[in-house]
C-alpha cells in the first residue's frame, strides 16, 4: 500500500492565491445562498466559464457562449432554490446515471423556463430503421427568425503530460475512451452539419440559421503550471476550470482535513456538503484504496475547508490508478499515429 506524503507536493498544492481567488472560491461567494444542489448544479451550468475559447480562429465562430446572467436570472435562480419541485420533476423523469444526460436535464429546464427552447433530442430520420443524427438543443436566435442549433457537451478531461507536442488529443477521458480532439472533430465535422441534411427539414419548425457547441466541463493537469501555458492554436478558453490528477501514492494528504468522494452526477459544481459527510485523510485513502480494488476507474475527489456544519470544496482532481499515466499515453500516440 502506497504511504501517505507529509510533505507539500508542488505538482498538487495549486491553490491559486498568486494568481488570485480560485474559482472554487469565487463559487461558493456567489452563490453562498444556495443549498439545493441541483440548483447549485445549475447555476454552475449557465455562469460556468466555457471550455472552448469561442474567439479562437480554430473553431471558426462555431463555438456557442451562454453570456453573463442577467439580474432576473439570479434571482429566478434563488427563487428556484427555495421551490424546486419542476427541476426535480424533470430530472426524475427517466432517471439517468449519466452525467452528460443530467446535464442536459438541468439545461433544458433553463431553456424552457426562459422561452428560449424550441425543441430538444430532435431525432432525423432517412426512414424508419436509419437514423441519421440528434438535434440536442433548437434555440431561437436574437431575432426569432430562425433557430440556433446547439450541440451540448459536458467533458472532463486530463493532460497526458508527456505529449512532445501539445494537442487536443493529448487531453483524454478518464475512462481512456475519448480524448478533446476526438470529440470536437465528431462535433464539428459531423454534428453541426446535420441540418444540412436533406432529411432534416421535415424535423424543423424553422430553418436552422447558425450551428454550434456548447461546451463545458473541467481539464486536469498533473502539472499546475500547465493549466496557465496552454498553446493558443488549441482553442482552450483562458479561464476554463480545472484540477489536477495523480496517483494514489503522489497524492499530498497534507492539503486539507476534510476530503469528499464526488460521485459522477456531483461532477458539475464545486461541492458542497454536510461536514458528517467528509472523510478524513486516512478515510480517503482506504475508500480510494477500495475503489481501486473493484474497478481500475479513476476516483473524482473534493479537497475541502470547513465553514460552521459544511465542507466547501477547495481544489478538485482525479486519482487514477498507478497504470493509469502508462495506458493514457498509448491512447495518445495511437491517435497521433492515425491522424
Amino acid at each position: 500500500m502506497p504511504t501517505l506524503q507529509t510533505e507539500p507536493s508542488p505538482e498538487l498544492n495549486s491553490r491559486t492565491d498568486a494568481a488570485g481567488p480560485s474559482y472554487q472560491s469565487q463559487f461558493h461567494q456567489r452563490w453562498e445562498g444556495l443549498r439545493d444542489p441541483h440548483v447549485r448544479a445549475l447555476a454552475w451550468l449557465l455562469e460556468a466559464p466555457d471550455l472552448l475559447d469561442a474567439h479562437a480562429a480554430r473553431w471558426i465562430g462555431r463555438i456557442a457562449t451562454l453570456g453573463p446572467l442577467s439580474d432576473m436570472d439570479v434571482t429566478w435562480l434563488h427563487t428556484l432554490d427555495r421551490n424546486p419541485r419542476a427541476l426535480y420533476a424533470l430530472i426524475n423523469a427517466q432517471p439517468s446515471a449519466r452525467l452528460g444526460r443530467y446535464a442536459e436535464k438541468l439545461l433544458t429546464f433553463y431553456l424552457r423556463e426562459t422561452g428560449r427552447l424550441i425543441a430538444h433530442n430532435v431525432q432525423v430520420r432517412n426512414g424508419p430503421n436509419d437514423t441519421i443524427g440528434e438535434f440536442d438543443f433548437l434555440v431561437h436566435d436574437e431575432r426569432h427568425t430562425g433557430a440556433v442549433h446547439w450541440e451540448f457537451a459536458t467533458k472532463f478531461y486530463l493532460l497526458e503530460s508527456h505529449q512532445a507536442q501539445m494537442q487536443a488529443d493529448a487531453f483524454v477521458g478518464p475512462n481512456l475512451a475519448d480524448s478533446l480532439g476526438a470529440k470536437m472533430d465528431k462535433i464539428m465535422q459531423q454534428q453541426l452539419k446535420l441540418a444540412e441534411h436533406p432529411a432534416a427539414a421535415q424535423y424543423l419548425s424553422q430553418p436552422v440559421t447558425q450551428a454550434q457547441a456548447l461546451v463545458k466541463g473541467w481539464l486536469f493537469y498533473r502539472d499546475a503550471v500547465a493549466a496557465m501555458s496552454l498553446p493558443p492554436g488549441l482553442g482552450i478558453a483562458a479561464g476554463h476550470c480545472h484540477g489536477f490528477w495523480c496517483e494514489l501514492s503522489a497524492l499530498d494528504l497534507s492539503l486539507a482535513r476534510h476530503y469528499l468522494v464526488l460521485p459522477r452526477l456531483e461532477w458539475l459544481a464545486p461541492a458542497r456538503a454536510p461536514v458528517a459527510s467528509a472523510l478524513s485523510a486516512d478515510q480517503l485513502h482506504e475508500s480510494v484504496s477500495h475503489s481501486f480494488a473493484e474497478t481500475l476507474a479513476p476516483v473524482m475527489i473534493a479537497v475541502c475547508d470547513r465553514h460552521g456544519d459544511v465542507v466547501l470544496e477547495r481544489q478538485r482532481g482525479f486519482i487514477v490508478p498507478d497504470d493509469w499515466r502508462e495506458k493514457a499515453a498509448q491512447r495518445v500516440q495511437h491517435a497521433v499515429v492515425k491522424y
